[in-house]
């Protein structure tokens, strides 16, 4: 079965390698190429590729933008990250705005091959490292929730107010209660999140 697929890509010494590897397959065809999300979201509808290789930052606009968009007006296109970018933020702004898989630029023209073949089948194609980043945000998130279970409803409407930035004095307030009080109510938040913090705190609760 061959597949089709597109390139994203600025960098023209790496585009043009993404294309030599796809068409070194015999069943992939390098159906176009872009080196800016602009020409891609207004041509890509109308080609239809299985498959797109995408970078992240380039002149124009965003990657992560672009498959956006594009997901919503072609949603059966696998979209796979293609980037030097691996923090948490691009990883998960990437796979919420439609794509199924993320690959980094040191990956080999075998892991390429067989990400594209994993995300035409269903599949979703990570780095290792990426991977184990999604895993680790994930065992964190249950973390957090079973710290939060343990806040009695009084903690966590004061860890609310915290959240929004108001001060010791404003949340004794708007609460009709004292401020040693809320003094207290905050160690006791600390202690159960096991966290020394108002910025600790409301990173592991928030992910702030």
């Amino acid at each position: 079965m061959s597949i089709n697929i597109s390139v994203l890509e600025d960098n023209n010494s790496i585009r043009a390698s993404l294309i030599s590897t796809i068409d070194g397959h015999e069943h992939f065809f390098c159906v176009a190429d872009f080196d800016n999300p602009n020409d891609a979201v207004r041509d890509l509808p109308a080609i239809k590729p299985d498959v797109v290789l995408v970078d992240i930052h380039m002149p124009g606009g965003s990657g992560i933008e672009a498959i956006r968009q594009l997901k919503k007006i072609i949603p059966a296109t696998q979209f796979i990250i293609f980037s030097v970018f691996e923090d948490n933020e691009n990883i998960f702004d990437a796979l919420t705005a439609g794509a199924t898989g993320y690959l980094t630029k040191s990956s080999s023209p075998e892991k390429i091959i067989e990400a594209i073949q994993d995300a035409h089948n269903g599949g979703s194609p990570m780095s290792s490292s990426i991977a184990r980043k999604v895993v680790s945000t994930f065992q964190q998130k249950k973390v957090a929730e079973q710290s939060i279970e343990t806040l009695t409803a009084r903690e966590q409407e004061i860890l609310n107010h915290l959240a929004k930035g108001f001060r010791y004095k404003e949340i004794a307030t708007k609460m009709f209660i004292s401020i040693e009080t809320v003094r207290t109510h905050i160690r006791n938040i600390y202690e159960k999140l096991q966290v020394s913090s108002r910025t600790d705190a409301l990173n592991k609760v928030f992910g702030k």
